[in-house]
């Protein structure tokens, strides 16, 4: 592909980018603030038997929505902008909803044929198993519908449902806990209720039905979608054998029990971490599409937007690993889960390198070479599997704890490995560098906070720390000049 050098507009679009960044930001804040109280509201609530069904649920709630419905609604993303260009939404819009529906269908087809087996493999009572395939339709929905949302660019929209999903299902899981004692089913109805009024929501916002209608198939549309789609849910599967596949594996080797002490590894670390750092690509991702279906070379933008993504992950996650132990008693309700504090090192960094792959991978999704992340991705969570069943039962917490992030850091290794021509983006360097410079001197007052047992508190502690190694990464960038290499 030949690119057109457009720096105006390349420049218009980083500042659109910011400015989509900041619209979007409510919804990731709130998104993260509600991913760290659930942590001390379902540990409070829930014993820990009934904290790690809930864990599995959710778990298998994700791997059948992956195969299903996901990546449905990421093709709505991908080729929105190019139907409405060539003014064929309508009949776009048919055929991924007549694709959803079909999929629906398949998926509760499938599961009461071999209801017996998918029941003995995900372990849960079958009361949990058929509300988790209940919970399915208005999941999907949301799906199809939030990727339209965000390929309209309507990014204050997103949010509003974003932070209205979150706060409601919270809201309506402790209600019907509290005073139907439905225990961890009492999340899946809070879920189920919640996700619901939100596509009536998203339905009004996205101003869909203006434009929908149903009409002829157009078969030609369907190709594209299902090449484009199928590899992305294979990856997400993968993704998922990588960061859920650890809690059944331990389920089936030591219960609910210690399966709850993942799911709270996981809790503190990957969902708050993740809704974080999307602040970015949720915003960049859309524009860098449109700027490559135009021709424009998107390698700088990628490129930059990187290293801010460095600049802000890296800082944050050494220091919630340092004090993993003091993060997690701030976190968890219920002592009996404090163990989980060994996880935290492994898969806050290990979020680090998957975060960091939305970056390294968005070659694969702008060629439509989606099957190039799927394979790698797939090498990476076998490999996963391989070491949960050899570690668990050697080293327990610390055996997930390291098969979680060497599945992790494989794929991100193998993704800056395996490039596509015209493709490659350059690492940024001087961020990093400057980041070294900084954390020399930030190293050594976290060094005396902790051999001199310095009595501030251990948020404070780590507020502190990130507060001087910024103000020390503005001073570097103010006043060092590093060459490119």
């Amino acid at each position: 592909m030949e690119y057109i050098e457009n720096k105006e507009l390349e420049e218009k679009e980083v500042k659109g980018i910011f400015t989509d960044m900041i619209k979007y930001a409510p919804s990731k804040l709130c998104g993260m603030l509600g991913n760290v109280i659930t942590v001390p509201i379902y540990t409070s609530l829930f014993s820990q038997e009934q904290y790690g069904l809930y864990t599995i649920s959710i778990a298998m709630l994700s791997f059948l929505c992956i195969i299903f419905s996901d990546w449905v609604g990421l093709s709505g993303l991908r080729f929105f902008r190019h139907h409405q260009i060539s003014e064929d939404l309508p009949k776009y819009l048919t055929t991924l909803v007549t694709i959803l529906t079909i999929n629906m269908l398949l998926m509760f087809t499938i599961s009461f044929i071999f209801k017996d087996s998918l029941y003995s493999f995900f372990h849960v009572p079958f009361k949990y198993f058929l509300s988790v395939l209940l919970l399915i339709i208005p999941v999907a929905v949301r799906a199809l519908l939030s990727q339209i949302i965000r390929a309209q660019l309507k990014s204050i929209s997103y949010s509003l449902t974003t932070i209205l999903n979150q706060f409601a299902t919270i809201f309506l899981a402790v209600f019907f806990a509290k005073f139907f004692n439905l225990g961890a089913a009492s999340i899946l109805l809070a879920m189920g209720v919640s996700i619901s009024l939100i596509d009536i929501l998203l339905l009004y916002q996205s101003e869909i039905l203006k434009v929908f209608k149903f009409q002829k198939i157009e078969w030609k549309f369907i190709l594209p979608i299902i090449k484009y789609g199928i590899p992305i849910a294979a990856t997400s599967l993968s993704a998922w054998i990588i960061t859920q596949s650890n809690k059944f594996i331990m389920n089936s080797i030591s219960g609910f029990s210690k399966a709850a002490l993942v799911g709270v590894g996981y809790g503190l670390t990957l969902p708050i971490l993740m809704t974080l750092f999307a602040m970015i690509t949720v915003a960049a991702i859309p524009r860098i599409i449109n700027l490559y279906e135009g021709k424009i070379d998107v390698r700088p933008i990628i490129s930059r937007f990187l290293g801010y993504y460095i600049l802000v992950a890296l800082p944050v996650i050494t220091v919630m690993s340092l004090y993993s132990v003091e993060y997690t008693h701030m976190f968890v309700a219920n002592p009996k889960m404090y163990e989980a504090y060994k996880l935290v090192p492994f898969f806050s960094f290990g979020v680090f390198f998957l975060a960091m792959t939305d970056y390294t991978t968005l070659q694969y999704h702008l060629a439509n070479k989606t099957h190039i992340e799927f394979i790698i991705k797939v090498i990476s969570g076998i490999i996963g599997v391989i070491l949960n069943f050899v570690m668990i039962p050697k080293f327990g917490l610390i055996g997930v704890g390291i098969a979680t992030f060497s599945a992790n850091f494989l794929y991100f290794l193998l993704s800056i490995i395996i490039v596509l021509p015209n493709l490659n983006i350059k690492f940024p360097t001087n961020t990093v560098a400057k980041m070294l410079i900084s954390a020399i001197p930030t190293g050594c007052i976290l060094y005396t906070f902790k051999i001199y047992n310095i009595h501030i508190p251990a948020k404070v502690q780590m507020l502190l720390i990130l507060a001087i190694f910024y103000v020390l990464y503005y001073v570097a960038a103010k006043n060092l000049i590093i060459k490119k290499s």
